[in-house]
């Protein structure tokens, strides 16, 4: 039922089938239609007819009346809070709520409208208490131009060149960056792809990002690289093939912490890595053994002993590089040093790939079975590797609109952050604010509620922001002290910004790997 009168928008998002009253709307332009309303909770101010939603499918004209489309979301501390039902805020639980409902509600942004325009308080302002302690939390979505997601994507896998472009449906929208250890990092989004090409690009990276922080899976394709899958807390898909592990170590650090296992029952082990392929036997972990020098003769550069760098280029095969069979990297074998019935093995960092050979007379490798002993090593490497995930944290900066619906000073919100007055979630999640200057939030999609993101065709991004802290720290803030209400007032009427129209609320249960968004070290310690 999407009318989009201003812009050509965003794919359909299936609304909620009780709608959320937030605020009455009348029309402001006197060529628009009578039975129009504006939408002023972004700056697409969309003008919709009676029964249709604007291009964010996030509000809609109901009866003349602009409304949420989704309910607002509140985390229930008890293990019985369900997230399946819908309801409408109840009076009955307006009046002096109990102890109880002070300590355990909390309000999050997820549906919880804008602060659009700028001089607007946030939606919600609640007043709570935590441990006997006053507190207000300011609660609101945020639309984000300048955002963007990191994806840590655990593989040693070749996905792409670092600063390669990255496509979806041919578009691009962000970049590899740096590396770290066992993981490829992603980087997506951000203000340039949102804005600074072309409209396609815009609205195509706008959907991934809804859709990377919706945790749904994304299709991406690496410039002279991989086709990848990404989902939040999901194994990545690599050219078709899900990953299964994590690495290890490189390497060198797999040499070191399996040389006591393989020793007495290899005479040379090598594990094959795209970064630092470690030898056992001039390895400093095999001279503390007093092994025996093999002799072997590796291709790549060699660091320190027993460490090469650049054995082979980088790819889908063994430990990261393009190699399907291991013996490539073998440049030879010094005949004073070697001897025929030397027992190699050659492994990769995961485990994944291992293969056992014997030299013969004239010192060439001869692949044998490889023998149980070895065998029960080489799964202990595949042990000690954790599960390949992707990981997908949004990269948000909380500017000026956003800060003025909590203060009138907004700096002084950005000040009290930075000294631990002010405690930071997304939807109810812990956020790590960045240091220096603004006020920019990293959190892990994974931690926080389903369907958290939403959009606006500008386009941005729309999520879920709260500041908690407590109540005499948000008056020296010069916080909108006349919006504070109590936590009954919110179940009986909802958002500030209502009509009096019944409003509609959803309650769950928070993570159970998120600290209780009210009781942070830096609201009661």
């Amino acid at each position: 039922m999407t009318e989009h009168t201003k812009t050509d928008g965003l794919p359909a998002i299936e609304p909620a089938s009780i709608p959320q009253v937030l605020e009455r709307a009348r029309p402001r332009n006197e060529r628009m239609a009578s039975d129009k309303i504006e939408c002023n909770a972004c700056p697409v101010l969309c003008q919709i007819s009676a029964g249709k939603s604007g291009a964010c499918d996030r509000y809609a004209n109901v009866a003349g009346r602009l409304v949420r489309v989704d309910p607002v979301l509140l985390l229930r501390r008890s293990a019985a809070a369900s997230g399946d039902d819908v309801a409408p805020f109840l009076p009955g639980e307006a009046a002096a709520p109990s102890t109880p409902v002070q300590d355990e509600l909390f309000v999050t942004g997820v549906g919880s409208s804008t602060t659009y325009p700028d001089y607007k308080p946030a939606p919600f302002i609640v007043a709570s208490q935590a441990n006997g302690v006053d507190l207000v939390t300011v609660v609101t979505e945020g639309i984000f131009s300048y955002c963007s997601f990191r994806v840590k994507i655990d593989t040693d896998r070749f996905l792409g060149p670092e600063q390669a472009n990255i496509r979806c449906k041919g578009e691009v929208v962000g970049h590899v960056t740096t590396a770290e250890y066992g993981s490829q990092i992603l980087s997506l989004g951000g203000v340039h792809h949102l804005t600074g090409g072309s409209k396609k690009e815009g609205r195509v990276t706008c959907e991934m990002m809804a859709a990377l922080g919706n945790k749904e899976a994304v299709e991406l394709a690496i410039d002279g690289g991989s086709q990848v899958i990404v989902q939040s807390g999901r194994r990545p898909v690599v050219n078709g093939s899900p990953e299964a592990r994590m690495r290890v170590g490189c390497g060198s650090a797999t040499v070191g912490m399996f040389a006591k296992q393989f020793h007495g029952l290899a005479d040379e082990v090598i594990v094959v890595d795209d970064h630092i392929t470690g030898v056992l036997t001039q390895h400093q972990a095999g001279r503390c053994l007093d092994m025996r020098p093999s002799g072997v003769k590796i291709s790549g550069r060699r660091s320190t002993p027993g460490r090469y760098f650049q054995v082979a280029n980088p790819g889908t095969g063994w430990g990261g590089t393009d190699i399907a069979d291991p013996l490539a990297i073998i440049e030879g074998w010094d005949a004073g040093t070697a001897w025929p019935g030397l027992r190699l093995l050659m492994v990769s960092t995961t485990g994944e790939h291992a293969e056992w050979y014997v030299l013969d007379e004239t010192l060439a490798p001869r692949r044998a079975p490889l023998p149980e002993a070895v065998a029960r090593i080489v799964a202990r490497i595949g042990e000690n590797c954790e599960p390949s995930l992707c990981t997908v944290l949004f990269v948000g900066g909380a500017g000026g609109s956003l800060r003025a619906g909590v203060t009138e000073n907004p700096v002084l919100l950005t000040r009290a952050i930075k000294q631990a007055l002010v405690n930071v979630s997304c939807g109810g999640a812990p956020a790590y604010v960045w240091p220096g200057g603004g006020i920019t939030v990293m959190v892990d999609v994974a931690r926080m509620p389903d369907r958290s993101f939403g959009t606006v065709p500008t386009p941005a991004i729309v999520a879920p922001i709260e500041f908690s802290m407590r109540l005499d720290d948000y008056r020296a803030l010069g916080g909108h002290m006349d919006n504070i209400r109590p936590i009954g007032d919110v179940l009986a009427h909802g958002a500030a910004h209502g009509d009096g129209a019944p409003t509609q609320r959803r309650i769950a249960s928070p993570d159970p790997s998120n600290p209780w968004p009210l009781g942070g070290v830096p609201l009661l310690g």
